[in-house]
């Protein structure tokens, strides 16, 4: 095969798998010097741009594809980098409509650089724009071009790239392309933070102007990078300018998905404070675990609901090392037993230490103190977290294996989903009560109690789980609370997990909110039994998420991710009610099952 051959058959591989050929580009983005990509027309092709340049030079009687004379190489013309490519593109089938028109830009004397350019483009007529064929290719002519009264000369084919702030109704728009103009005209921002607003309003009225006559605009010598690219969207640039296509096209195209606005916020709870860090007996203990959980999703979660949370209301706060036993990233299992053992487990394992021993957690621990104990969770029962407090086994998947320490443990109260893992007879004969709703936990008098909410896994928010998790906090509380003896509950939020591994930011928002309404219950719960402690942490945070936009007032948060799987940042703990200055600080997450045990003593 040829060279030409084979990189239009990888270009055809890579059609097939990226669906950008043929799909309208979400956003128009300009491949600024294009002839300069790795492998011109077809880097922006792929890519989705709907505009291509190509700078071109008269020289002996050819269009040679460079910027300058000095770097002009005889084999990179006009037709072998651009008109024959994107015939054999049409003819194998990849190109079936243009979304896309190339801009060139001449470099040489404009009328008889034009001639040349205009017959070349004839043999090619059948792909071209016309009347008659409206989904043709135009070319645009930018740099050398002729006066603006001999546009009309031109075939249907050929439009103009109009560079003037002067606009008026009697310019030949019907030959005129675009409208491009230079960007330090208007500004001198270098596309980080935010622009000047005075220099802003300039270039907005500019853009403006340009769209009253229904024409496209584009400003080179732009800023060239996200906030950049994000702005121009936001202020109707219709051809982004960029260097990097590929990635201006990526970053464009997820902000669909990447910006989250909530619809409507809740309220936060205001705490009393009454207690708060006091050195009382602690005769309660709620420990709310956001899986994944991280600074940044917190911040999403603020942002999102107006500037306030519940959890931001809370004024003992440290952050906590995830790192497991065997890696510098941790897992659930192995950061969920850090914090029921004491002890740094390898990742997947659930309550052994990194030997494999088998090690006694918390519910053992405080049992023996007279706490009942017990765990709440929107996931299934099984999963790693609840299970690293009543489970000991080296694989976080063996679901049927993990079900089975359940009925030895020292548990008094479940409620979580994976309801067909457990086996109901041996729960009855430990003397767990099933209960099919949450309101029949009032029902009970007494021992232990088990709710499975489903079989299987649980809904999110947004497939509509509604406030399971508050109501199920409610009951338990509610259940364990009976009588004098003093409880230890563990609630996880196990979905904001599921957004950072997603990328899904409308998933860590409204998994966070719903959380939040959790530690607002909690919260509640403390001030009206004073010796309660309130924990807030994480196991690990996931996603590497960041915040680089945002509006409070529209409750709109932008967040990029770096990974898919979890990190190894510092995650928060908050503390709120009786010892709860006891949780400042810089520790391990070993540390939280040492202070748990030294405050209830």
């Amino acid at each position: 095969m040829k060279l030409l051959q084979k990189l239009l058959f990888f270009v055809a591989v890579l059609a097939s798998f990226s669906g950008y050929a043929q799909n309208k580009a979400a956003f128009a983005v300009h491949s600024h010097n294009d002839y300069l990509q790795p492998v011109p027309f077809w880097d922006a092709f792929s890519a989705g741009c709907a505009s291509i340049e190509v700078d071109v030079i008269l020289q002996e009687g050819g269009l040679m594809v460079a910027h300058e004379k000095a770097s002009i190489q005889a084999s990179r013309t006009f037709e072998n980098l651009y008109l024959k490519p994107i015939q054999q593109g049409v003819d194998l089938g990849l190109i079936k409509g243009f979304n896309f028109h190339l801009l060139v830009d001449i470099k040489t004397e404009a009328y008889s650089t034009l001639d040349l350019l205009v017959k070349q483009t004839q043999p090619y007529a059948a792909m071209l724009y016309s009347p008659e064929n409206p989904s043709g290719l135009k070319l645009i002519i930018s740099g050398g071009r002729p006066k603006a009264a001999d546009y009309v000369k031109y075939p249907s084919w050929v439009f103009f790239d109009y560079q003037s702030k002067e606009l008026t109704a009697d310019l030949p728009w019907e030959k005129i392309g675009m409208v491009s103009l230079s960007f330090p005209r208007f500004s001198v921002w270098n596309g980080k933070g935010r622009i000047v607003e005075s220099q802003r309003q300039q270039l907005q009225a500019f853009i403006d102007l340009v769209h009253s006559f229904d024409r496209p605009v584009r400003f080179w010598a732009s800023p060239d990078g996200k906030t950049a690219w994000r702005a121009f969207h936001e202020m109707g640039i219709d051809y982004i300018n960029t260097d990097r296509p590929a990635e201006a096209n990526k970053y464009l195209r997820g902000l669909t998905k990447n910006v989250y606005a909530n619809p409507s916020p809740q309220n936060v709870y205001t705490p009393s404070y009454a207690v708060d860090g006091q050195d009382v007996p602690v005769k309660q203990v709620l420990l709310l675990i956001g899986d994944g959980n991280g600074l940044a999703q917190i911040s999403a979660g603020l942002f999102a609901n107006g500037g306030e949370l519940t959890l931001t209301q809370i004024r003992n706060l440290g952050l906590v090392k995830t790192q497991a036993a065997d890696d510098f990233t941790t897992d659930s299992a192995s950061g969920a037993t850090a914090m029921a053992t004491g002890q740094k487990a390898n990742n997947r394992a659930l309550g052994l230490n990194a030997a494999g021993d088998s090690i006694p957690n918390l519910p053992y621990f405080l049992s023996l103190k007279g706490f009942k104990t017990g765990l709440v969770t929107n996931d299934e029962l099984t999963g790693a977290t609840p299970a690293a407090f009543y489970a000991h086994h080296p694989e976080r998947d063996a679901v049927l294996e993990i079900a089975s320490y359940l009925p030895n443990s020292a548990l008094n109260l479940v409620i979580g989903g994976g309801g067909r893992s457990f086996n109901k007879e041996k729960l009855s004969q430990a003397g767990f009560t099933l209960v099919s709703d949450l309101q029949g936990l009032a029902e009970v008098k007494g021992g232990r109690v088990a709710h499975f909410a489903s079989e299987g896994g649980m809904p999110g928010m947004e497939a509509g789980r509604g406030n399971f998790l508050s109501q199920a906090f409610l009951q338990a509380s509610s259940y364990l609370g009976k009588g004098k003896s003093p409880f230890f509950l563990m609630v996880e939020a196990a979905k904001i997990d599921s957004g950072g591994h997603s990328n899904s930011p409308s998933t860590i928002v409204t998994e966070l909110l719903d959380f939040d309404s959790v530690i607002a219950e909690a919260i509640r719960y403390a001030d009206t039994h004073p010796g309660t402690l309130v924990l807030v942490t994480a196991d690990h945070e996931t996603g590497g998420v960041t915040l680089p936009q945002g509006n409070v007032d529209k409750r709109e948060v932008e967040l990029a991710f770096h990974s898919d799987d979890h990190t190894g940042i510092l995650v928060p703990i908050f503390a709120y009610g009786a010892r709860s200055g006891e949780f400042r600080g810089v520790y391990s997450n070993t540390e939280i099952f040492t202070r748990i045990l030294k405050v209830v003593k």
